[in-house]
């Protein structure tokens, strides 16, 4: 499994290790990832994804996962978050009809 946030991008980073003699050795940044399930308020189910914890904040600062998932772009979701955008665009326009 692969550490991409699936509803942001976010992947690991590189850079270096910088000892007090200035020696330079590569390393990782990871991105903080975890498995959350949110629930859609559309859809009437909850979605598994595995996200970061910044992804986390930003869902609930767009109060929940079908607002952040209609105004996100498709080209940084996985294909897992784009189904589920999909889905939850094709019940709005159905609520809204």
């Amino acid at each position: 499994m692969s550490r991409v946030c699936e509803i942001t991008g976010k992947r690991v980073m590189t850079g270096n290790n910088v000892s007090h003699a200035n020696n330079r050795t590569r390393r990782r940044f990871l991105p903080n990832l975890t498995n959350v399930t949110l629930l859609s308020d559309l859809l009437g189910r909850s979605i598994k994804l595995r996200i970061s914890t910044q992804a986390l904040r930003s869902v609930e600062h767009n109060a929940g996962i079908d607002n952040f998932l209609l105004k996100s772009k498709d080209t940084v979701l996985s294909s897992k978050a784009l189904k589920f955008k999909k889905a939850i665009a094709k019940k709005k326009a159905e609520a809204s009809a």
